[in-house]
């Protein structure tokens, strides 16, 4: 039986042999102590990446969001976000139920906003209002397919914040992924935002982990906060290590799943039905559109499923598919080949047009 290739997410991948040695050699200690020499490798690690004075390891990306949000903010407190971020979509409703802050979400272009977006949003001093107090971007961004947010734009917010005393926050879980894209180095898309989180777990294949960078004094801040959520971690390096090995080994084979992505979309855009704008697959994300087939998405993904090819249903009448370092460039031409299959098969087969369900 052919192996399941699953396209789901960059989360879903396994450790490599060579993580896995890292992983058992790893240096432990009592984290929650700072005593764990593998994590504070880590934590040093990242904070030079991204020119930052200081950095912490949390368990998720979420968490690495979240004790940013409670740092920057005090309840009462609003937030301004992109609509269509992660953070205000996909995290639990965490910034009104641990910091009691209230999102002020802004539809953005493809999940980029502009400066002047930003600026309109800012609340006036009047004590009818909830004071802005933070601004958080996303890059790349995942619900507009693994976009690259551009670094002018960027620019252009920070000035806005800087003007009107407001702190800036990047959820950067896939940034590495931007910066292998753009040539832009990580540090220099960090040196516009108070704070910065990059994921582990997604594209640099780590099994678990986040880290969120800022000034000394934020972290500290930081810290206590993530010891409030229940993130004190203790003997925790041989996670860490697993970290380290990734940013040393993977980060610079992040341009394979990019190819990767770009290929597969160009041949799911042969496909009759599938409609796909090649121009917008940035990195290793892709999106794209079964209206004109007139089946719900659902019933599409358990057709590939079927045939172990796993995508995931991303709205009312989107798929989305996801390269990473346990896809390789055969496992897309077999994934093109399935899903043509597939898509004339379910063409053909009466029955199978339903309304389409909102994602869960």
């Amino acid at each position: 039986m052919e192996r399941i290739i699953d396209l789901r997410s960059d989360t879903v991948t396994k450790p490599t042999d060579g993580m896995r040695e890292a992983m058992k050699d790893a240096e432990v200690g009592d984290d929650v102590f700072g005593e764990d020499p593998t994590v504070n490798a880590l934590q040093e690690k990242v904070a030079r990446l991204l020119n930052k004075e200081a950095a912490i390891f949390v368990c998720s990306g979420t968490m690495a969001n979240q004790v940013a949000i409670r740092a920057h903010t005090q309840h009462g407190d609003e937030v301004i976000i992109e609509s269509e971020s992660h953070t205000f979509n996909y995290e639990g409703g965490g910034g009104a139920a641990l910091s009691g802050v209230q999102y002020h979400p802004i539809k953005g272009d493809r999940g980029v906003l502009d400066p002047a977006q930003i600026e309109d949003a800012i609340r006036p001093h009047d004590h009818h209002f909830a004071p802005t107090r933070l601004i958080c971007l996303e890059n790349t961004h995942n619900r507009a397919g693994g976009r690259i947010y551009p670094i002018e734009k960027i620019r252009g917010a920070h000035h806005i914040a800087k003007r009107n005393g407001l702190a800036m926050h990047l959820d950067g879980a896939r940034l590495l992924n931007a910066s292998t894209a753009s040539g832009i180095p990580p540090d220099r898309y960090a040196r516009y935002f108070d704070s910065v989180s990059i994921c582990l777990s997604k594209g640099l294949g780590a099994p678990i982990g986040s880290v969120t960078a800022g000034s000394r004094e934020f972290i500290d801040r930081v810290h206590r906060f993530r010891k409030m959520f229940g993130g004190g971690m203790r003997q925790v390096g041989i996670i860490a290590a697993a970290g380290i090995y990734a940013l040393d080994h993977h980060a610079d084979r992040l341009g394979l799943d990019h190819a990767n992505a770009k290929r597969l979309a160009q041949g799911l855009s042969q496909i009759d039905g599938v409609q796909i704008d090649l121009n917008i697959v940035e990195t290793n994300i892709v999106v794209f559109d079964v209206s004109e087939m007139g089946i719900d998405p659902h019933h599409i993904a358990e057709s590939l499923k079927e045939r172990r090819i796993l995508m995931i249903p991303f709205g009312k009448a989107l798929i989305r598919a996801v390269t990473h370092l346990d896809v390789s460039a055969e496992d897309i031409e077999r994934s093109i080949e399935i899903a043509a299959d597939v898509f004339s098969s379910l063409k053909r087969r009466p029955g199978t047009n339903s309304p389409s369900r909102k994602m869960s």
